[in-house]
């Protein structure tokens, strides 16, 4: 192989070692709730990225098969093209050929190494440590691409790791963990309490914040008489003046017909409206908002409001009757500290 078709060859390997070093770094350090928003709103390189991290034991061994292979080119392509550009000049200068070889390769060796951890290892994986969220939606999808392709290899390689494992007695897992178990961490403050490295107080705010993911929501209802609601024709210049009159950022509408969710307005968007002179009312600034049960639990209730991306919950008693709202706000603090 000459140098015309060597040099760009060796450029490429590297790039291709680059990217897979970058992607696996960016797959990991990446938070995935940012990607999971981004997403939400429409990201399609956001929700490629959610998806390899979905499933990250497959995407790690994408990242090393590539790199792997790339680093076989390399020492495949690179270092003998080197070694043979650089041996006839070390052999005019008089040492014997075997010796001009000896030292050509050697240097080669070292280039190549030097070229492979500086371009391909060390500053892709820095630019992925130091943006890790733009990096993932950057390559996601090529990098989904190319697991796609190869699927087959990965889940072979997968499965016979995975049977490595548990011939060793460690139950493999698909993605990284750290999270315990309320009981786990509730047996941990009783140990810090007892071994005097938090103070009582400590222990009951932890405690009773363990707790309160469980709590039902009932006494966090805000009751349905204390809910300021408008009609659906409502102007944006009545919202913006009920919310000035009653302090409240966001206004509920009564009125719903049989079969549609309750709806909620935003101020904001009536100031908007009014402000680009638009003909609307509160219906059509309107938007949708999660029912919940009294029974539900404090956590189950945070989670249903962040997965529907709103800030109220409308609850329902036992009968089915509206019992009021729910602020996430207020589940949020509840979950830092118990108000009892």
């Amino acid at each position: 192989m000459n140098l015309a078709t060597g040099i760009p060859l060796t450029a490429a390997l590297l790039a291709a070692n680059g990217f897979f070093v970058a992607a696996e770094f960016a797959m990991v350090a990446a938070a995935r709730p940012r990607l999971e928003r981004a997403a939400a709103r429409g990201s399609r390189t956001a929700a490629s990225a959610v998806g390899a991290i979905s499933e990250l034991s497959l995407t790690l061994a994408g990242a090393q098969l590539g790199i792997t292979m790339c680093s076989l080119g390399l020492g495949l392509v690179s270092e003998p093209l080197i070694a043979e550009t650089l041996t006839p000049p070390f052999h005019a200068l008089g040492l014997p050929e075997s010796a001009a070889h000896a030292v050509a390769f050697v240097l080669a060796l070292g280039l190549v190494t030097f070229l492979h951890m500086v371009v391909g290892e060390m500053a892709p994986k820095s630019w992925a440590i130091i943006r890790p969220e733009r990096s993932a939606m950057i390559l996601a999808v090529p990098f989904r691409a190319f697991t796609t392709v190869v699927r087959p290899v990965l889940a072979a390689l997968n499965a016979t790791t995975n049977l490595l494992l548990r011939m060793l007695g460690v139950p493999p897992r698909d993605a990284m963990s750290v999270s315990r178990t309320p009981d786990q961490l509730r047996n941990l403050a009783v140990e810090s309490r007892r071994l005097g490295l938090i103070e009582e107080t400590d222990l009951h705010l932890l405690t009773a914040a363990l707790d309160a993911p469980r709590a039902p929501l009932a006494g966090l209802v805000v009751p349905v008489a204390d809910v300021v609601a408008l009609p659906p024709s409502a102007t944006p210049q009545d919202i913006v003046e009920a919310s000035a009159r009653t302090g409240r950022l966001r206004l509920m509408l009564r009125g719903a017909a049989a079969g549609e969710p309750p709806l909620m307005v935003h101020v904001r968007d009536a100031y908007l409206a009014r402000a680009r002179g638009l003909d609307t009312t509160a219906r059509g600034l309107a938007h949708p908002v999660p029912e919940l049960a009294a029974r539900t639990p404090v956590a189950e209730a945070v989670a249903t409001l962040r997965a529907r991306h709103s800030h109220l919950g409308l609850v329902r008693d036992d009968a089915g009757r509206i019992a009021g709202l729910i602020n996430l706000d207020d589940l949020l603090s509840t979950l830092i500290v118990n108000p009892d």
